[in-house]
């Protein structure tokens, strides 16, 4: 299981959202290449980078900065969400060494997408989830549906996808913990791996989630938690390798 730190760009800043809400966004850095250099400095095995203004308008707003920090480190694996409605899109992140790309509004929207990107780009598609109170929401949580989110999962359990995203907007930049049954569930309903976001806020946070890594958590995304000191991500990493290494 990995610790995956988190980079949120709005307007080229690196920033956290409370709740999904870009009016409460939090500036942590004025400088995404230099974050992103931290976070391997401090044993990031993979990154997970949202371009946030890009979700909103549907295309990639923010793609110069994540080219940038894919070319400032190119031995680290990147995920990237926000904007990516089409195979082109997609194309352009991978031709620019980014590994993963994340498909979440047109997942609800045209799943067919899913199944084409999967063909395409093997390996390289996760599906991003993200609900509020179970209900998936869509065009950057602007918007929610009326679909449950185990039963969007379970529609790419045989696509090819890598994993899944699941985010619990209600608990996300709220550093209150992590909605662990959820997460749980997701996974055991789907059969697919799943990348834990949203609330994790110190490492008991994290210790819940990697008792479950053998049932399908594969990850956990961590943002606002490392970005003010309550979660040290060379700690938590750690502490899952040596949980995970003596079983």
């Amino acid at each position: 299981m990995l610790v995956i730190p988190a980079i949120d760009l709005k307007d080229g800043h690196c920033v956290r959202l409370r709740q999904g809400d870009m009016a409460d966004s939090t500036v942590f850095s004025d400088d995404p290449i230099a974050t992103a250099q931290r976070w391997f400095d401090e044993g990031a095995r993979r990154l997970h980078i949202v371009d946030l203004d890009g979700a909103f308008a549907g295309e990639p707003v923010n793609a110069g900065i994540i080219e940038a920090i894919s070319k400032a480190l190119p031995t680290l694996p990147i995920q990237i969400g926000g904007g990516i409605r089409c195979l082109e899109t997609i194309a352009r992140f991978l031709e620019a060494g980014v590994e993963f790309a994340i498909i979440g509004t047109m997942a609800v929207k045209e799943p067919d997408f899913v199944h084409k990107a999967c063909a395409a780009f093997p390996g390289q598609i996760i599906v991003g989830i993200d609900a509020r109170e179970g209900r998936v929401a869509v065009e950057g949580w602007a918007s929610e549906s009326e679909l449950d989110a185990t039963e969007l999962a379970k529609r790419f359990a045989g696509a090819g996808v890598s994993a899944v995203v699941y985010t619990d907007i209600g608990r996300d930049g709220m550093m209150q913990g992590v909605n662990v049954e959820a997460t749980v569930a997701l996974a055991a309903e789907s059969g697919l791996p799943v990348i834990a976001s949203g609330g994790i806020s110190h490492l008991e946070d994290v210790r819940g989630l990697m008792q479950h890594a053998r049932a399908g958590i594969c990850g956990a995304i961590t943002g606002r938690a490392i970005y003010e000191g309550t979660l040290d991500l060379a700690v938590a990493q750690t502490m899952v390798d040596a949980y995970l290494g003596s079983g």
